[in-house]
């Protein structure tokens, strides 16, 4: 099931007197950040006002935080967006809410584990809890051979797992 919102970022800390956030952005590009209209905070609809962009960080300015004590406030707090104010991802790329609880397998059917987390990075870091533990591995190039997000599946080269896991 797909999730009804999407967590966009995390706000760092406060920027400047006038109630502007630093935001740490979970999208692909910081850019995405310009078409968004409103966000949610601990469930609460908040307007943006301003977007700035630099340094790999998001500037916001929300309704309702006229200054830095009330920024300081919502540190630490995530952002939402409904999911239906998201654009859809570009083919082959996937909402990490929607791949988190997917069920991992191998091409033959060996059942690996669930989906965790998912860790942005240069690669993408996906943790996977196994009968065995916790494992650890990137997202790397000829690993993933298919995604179901319809049936919450996705199914690995274990040659190329066995490869690149940190067990």
């Amino acid at each position: 099931m797909m999730e009804k919102e999407l967590t966009i970022g995390v706000i760092l800390k406060p920027q400047g007197i006038r109630g502007e956030l630093k935001v740490k952005p979970f999208t692909d590009f910081a850019e995405d950040f310009q078409g968004i209209k409103r966000v949610y905070i601990d469930g609460e609809e908040r307007k943006v006002l301003s977007v700035r962009i630099g340094a790999g960080a998001v500037f916001l300015g929300i309704a309702g935080v006229p200054d830095r004590n009330a920024a300081e406030l919502l540190r630490g707090q995530e952002l939402k967006i409904p999911r239906s104010d998201a654009p859809e991802p570009e083919e082959g790329s996937y909402y990490i809410a929607d791949l988190l609880d997917s069920e991992l397998y191998f091409e033959e059917g060996e059942f690996l584990g669930k989906l965790t987390d998912i860790r942005q990075a240069a690669t993408d870091i996906y943790t996977v809890q196994t009968a065995g533990g916790e494992v650890m591995f990137p997202a790397v190039k000829g690993l993933i051979l298919k995604i179901d997000l319809e049936n919450r599946k996705i199914v690995l080269d274990k040659k190329r797992y066995l490869e690149v896991a940190v067990l």
